[in-house]
């Protein structure tokens, strides 16, 4: 049996030089990229509803619960 890695999202704190890619105070899910972790960078799906790469300082993680997590991860 595998685990899953638990859906994550960050909340947009600053959209300087992304207006129209991200919105303020919205939830973005993010998908895994270490590679771009380390460079300080996070992946998310944005309001293109395609995954690209953007500042962390972009965003703020947000922990959700386990039945918000599931109802976003669905949508």
């Amino acid at each position: 049996m595998t685990r899953k890695t638990p859906v994550k999202f960050v909340l947009c704190i600053r959209n300087t030089g992304y207006p129209e890619a991200l919105e303020l105070r919205k939830l973005y899910r993010v998908l895994p990229d270490v590679k771009a972790a380390k460079v300080g960078f996070i992946r998310v799906i944005d309001e293109s509803d395609e995954d690209y790469l953007y500042p962390q300082s972009l965003f703020t993680p947000i922990r959700l619960t386990p039945p918000i997590r599931r109802a976003l991860a669905a949508i």
